[in-house]
């Protein structure tokens, strides 16, 4: 299939320079990729810049109230299991009015694809801080700076027992691609964190690794069974290191040729080192004035994948197995098996 077969034909009403653009043409790239028919694929959405996505794609879609979008899409989902379904939501519909329904999805492990697409701004009401937003940030909302310590997505996703996250850049569209690809062939609540700059109210807010001469260095791309190896010119690894006082493992950056470099496992169930690699470089994320020593890279890619059951397998299968031991199979003939009388 072709990208231009999931080109709605409404325009784009993106600022120019968003990085959504790039979000939504790796979107159309990654479902040419992975085949599906345009009929078959559903794409929920709640409020903001990123909720607009249902009206770009040529899908099915249903752009719903704030906050929503994941309730919404379980229903969808579990009443029709053959569908693909795509949530688009940004870190204020996601991570503020829809949190509740966000961490829920994650447990319950609902088959669908969430993309979150994070400016740590609220854009499309012009400038507050959202709860991704950095201490210390300046807005409109917080003109001395916040006073909040932010969200981790990738925390939130490993608290509520996530079987599948990604992170990526709005810049970097083949890791983009890959990362959606691989959500999709996730069975179970896939997250992709989407890193994207919102040019009118935040810009240049993930600059750090968005810059091309930077990117090499502050950021590390993991993939499944390679070495966990990066730097302009893939000189340095990491690996693991056990602090001999506090017995915490942390993440440190030895020679590309250190036989210590780590080789990167999705798969593991355990999520002790996915939460380690996903928390790397969050000094930088937190706070606005930090003092960075000693940076670690921040992990793009697809940072665990691990298979469970999912929710709508098992509501599905117990439907199924409660309607095998039912005596009445039908409506008419429960309804038959009732007490009734006659006025």
């Amino acid at each position: 299939m072709e990208a231009s077969q999931f080109k709605s034909d409404q325009y784009v009403r993106f600022c120019p320079g968003c990085g959504d653009h790039a979000i939504c043409m790796a979107l159309q790239k990654a479902m040419a990729q992975i085949g599906i028919p345009t009929h078959q694929v559903a794409v929920i959405s709640g409020i903001g810049c990123s909720s607009r996505m249902p009206h770009y794609l040529n899908t099915y879609g249903f752009n719903t109230i704030h906050g929503r979008g994941g309730a919404v899409a379980t229903g969808v989902k579990t009443s029709h299991p053959e569908l693909t379904v795509w949530q688009m939501s940004g870190d204020g519909d996601c991570f503020a009015i829809g949190g509740n329904h966000f961490i829920h999805e994650i447990r319950r492990n609902v088959d669908l694809n969430v993309c979150v697409f994070n400016n740590r701004i609220y854009g499309l009401t012009k400038g507050q801080y959202s709860p991704t937003s950095p201490k210390g940030f300046v807005s409109k909302s917080s003109p001395f700076g916040t006073a909040e310590r932010p969200f981790i997505p990738a925390q939130l996703v490993l608290g509520a027992r996530g079987t599948f996250y990604a992170r990526t850049l709005d810049v970097d569209m083949p890791t983009t691609v890959d990362c959606l690809v691989a959500a999709q062939q996730h069975k179970g609540c896939s997250i992709v964190e989407c890193l994207v700059n919102c040019v009118i109210f935040n810009n240049g807010t993930h600059a750090w690794i968005a810059d091309r001469e930077q990117r090499a260095e502050h950021s590390i791309i993991l993939r499944h069974g390679e070495k966990m190896i990066f730097g302009k010119n893939n000189d340095k690894g990491l690996a693991v290191e056990i602090d001999p006082v506090s017995f915490v493992p942390k993440i440190i950056v030895v020679p590309a040729d250190d036989p210590r470099v780590l080789t990167h496992d999705a798969h593991q169930p355990d999520p002790t080192l996915h939460r380690l690699l996903a928390l790397m470089g969050q000094d930088r994320i937190e706070n606005v004035n930090a003092v960075v020593e000693n940076e670690l890279p921040i992990a793009l890619g697809v940072i665990r994948n691990v298979e469970e059951e999912t929710y709508d397998q098992a509501v599905n299968g117990q439907i199924a197995a409660v309607r095998e031991q039912a005596k009445a199979k039908t409506f008419d003939e429960l309804t038959a098996t009732l007490e009734s009388w006659e006025m």
